[in-house]
């Protein structure tokens, strides 16, 4: 039986590290998109900034600031997570969200925000993995930096 269980472990150990990245990029980043694209169709009827006035009604910021800084963060941070570009830093503003979201929005909504918290994190603390810029652009850099020395 543990012989089994040791088995099954190591070949789960063995997923890697860059697929997981690549999964939590997408599935994260299609999700604040499709938030994001939501609140830029409502703009013309009024949908979006009603919502941030009598639903979301988040503290201190007034929901027509809100509704900008959600609409532009909803629709920028997805494309840099897809792309895997400055990845951290966009996965720590969604999570900056996120947060806000399950403080002052929809705190009984804890099981939808922490699966999206887990995988900003993972994205915040191992970066975009290996099908990136972030993992490109220090490459080129270094390339660049070589054939410069060598000149």
């Amino acid at each position: 039986m543990f012989s089994l269980t040791g088995k099954t472990t190591a070949l789960f150990e063995r997923i890697p590290g860059d697929l997981i990245a690549i999964i939590a990029r997408i599935g994260i980043a299609t999700t604040f998109l499709r938030s994001g694209l939501l609140k830029l169709d409502g703009w013309s009827s009024g949908n979006t900034l009603a919502l941030f006035t009598y639903e979301y009604k988040l503290p201190v910021i007034p929901p027509e600031i809100a509704a900008y800084m959600a609409t532009a963060a909803e629709l920028s941070m997805p494309v840099l997570i897809l792309a895997g570009f400055l990845t951290r830093f966009a996965a720590l503003v969604l999570l900056g969200m996120t947060l806000a979201i399950e403080i002052f929005v929809y705190p009984n909504a804890f099981d939808t925000h922490g699966v999206w918290a887990v995988s900003l994190l993972y994205l915040m603390k191992y970066g975009a993995g290996v099908l990136s810029l972030d993992n490109f652009i220090p490459s080129l850099r270094s390339c660049i930096q070589q054939n410069v020395n060598a000149a």
